[in-house]
């Protein structure tokens, strides 16, 4: 418990204090933000963001990454293969950000990476992972992720690899790439407002650290035998729980400075590194599908968008919303950015509430 106490208060101290540091580096590097066409057509005040320092997700991530290592080293521990792979994907869904408003703030446009090298990107950090996720077993026999959807747990009718090994592999690898490509998406979607995808990543990510907590307080191996009908054979469930708490700490202390008025964006690449670390903690906990309602606001953003798209092309250009993502619509009808953003956070609050609750429940049908 200590170290995870420390991996948080250090992360949030690291962001808290220091962005103004990085500011000032960003601004001498000239880092300032890019502010895409539509939106400064339609939204004039997004134009008088432009040059507010951004990719300050740099920030949250590298806080995340020194919290998570000093309080698990200084409390004698030994980092986990499973967080590892979660600072993996932070850092390489990160990078694919970064290389994004790179080209953007070098060419001073709006035009960075096209959508398929951004995927192809995210491809490419991902399928290391989930090859990696699923072999180096510990001495029990439990690898970080899981050849089985999950929901609460394992669905264990749902094996992808009940075909063989080949298929199961494909089908494996396509499935987290799938999780992964549309919650690093979504989350970059939801990134439109002063602090919207920040405070929404806190309340998410609090939540999987909470969840990853309590399955470390119900193992199935040495676990209460009173309880073994509700155990997790989740892997390293205690260090998913402190980089999932370092990281939602950082993210607290980046708030402060990305709340509106915002002083710093988080960029491409903070949008992107929480829906890695999101995309990790909900395959490593085993929650995939649990994922929809935790991570609900976030759905709600790239479901917008998908569904004008829809109706644009059957009813033959009309439009379902003013403008998309969901939250843009409701600037086009006249709300202030800082009642959307608080009403969003309450929405992320809610379902992330409830997806813990349905957990909680779920376990509570299995020892009573």
């Amino acid at each position: 418990m200590r170290s995870l106490i420390m991996a948080a208060a250090i992360s949030l101290a690291f962001t808290l204090f220091l962005t103004p540091v990085f500011l000032r580096l960003f601004r001498k590097w000239g880092w300032g933000q890019v502010i895409r066409t539509p939106e400064s057509v339609h939204n004039p005040s997004h134009e008088a963001k432009r040059g507010t320092p951004t990719m300050g997700g740099v920030i949250f991530i590298v806080g995340s990454i020194v919290g998570y290592f000093t309080g698990v080293l200084v409390s004698g521990e030994v980092p986990a293969l499973s967080a590892l792979l979660v600072i993996w994907l932070m850092v390489g869904f990160g990078a694919v950000g970064f290389i994004d408003d790179y080209m953007k703030v070098k060419s001073q446009r709006s035009l960075g990476l096209s959508g398929w090298r951004k995927v192809i990107g995210q491809l490419l950090v991902i399928i290391p992972f989930g090859v990696v996720a699923l072999n180096f077993p510990n001495r029990w026999g439990q690898t970080p992720a899981s050849a089985s959807i999950s929901l609460f747990r394992d669905i264990t009718w749902l094996n992808l690899f009940a075909f063989g090994v080949v298929l199961g592999w494909i089908l494996y690898l396509a499935w987290i790439a799938v999780i992964g490509v549309a919650t690093s998406n979504s989350v970059n979607l939801t990134d439109g407002l002063d602090g919207l995808a920040a405070g929404a990543g806190v309340l998410v990510v609090g939540a999987y650290s909470l969840i990853a907590f309590w399955q470390f307080k119900q193992p199935c191996i040495g676990g209460d035998p009173d309880a073994l009908g509700g155990c997790y054979e989740v892997r390293d469930p205690f260090n998913l729980a402190i980089i999932s708490a370092s990281f939602a700490a950082g993210l607290i202390g980046f708030l402060w400075w990305n709340a509106p008025k915002a002083k710093v964006f988080m960029g491409d690449v903070g949008s992107m590194a929480i829906g890695g670390v999101i995309t990790a903690m909900a395959i490593l906990t085993r929650t995939e599908l649990l994922l929809l309602v935790i991570a609900g606001v976030f759905v709600l953003s790239s479901g917008s968008v998908i569904l004008q798209r829809a109706y644009f092309k059957v009813t033959r250009g009309k439009r379902l919303f003013l403008m998309s993502p969901f939250h843009h619509h409701l600037e086009m009808r006249g709300w202030s950015e800082v009642t959307i953003v608080v009403r969003m956070w309450i929405i992320a609050g809610l379902l992330a509430v409830t997806a813990v609750g349905f957990f909680y429940v779920e376990w509570l049908t299995r020892v009573h």
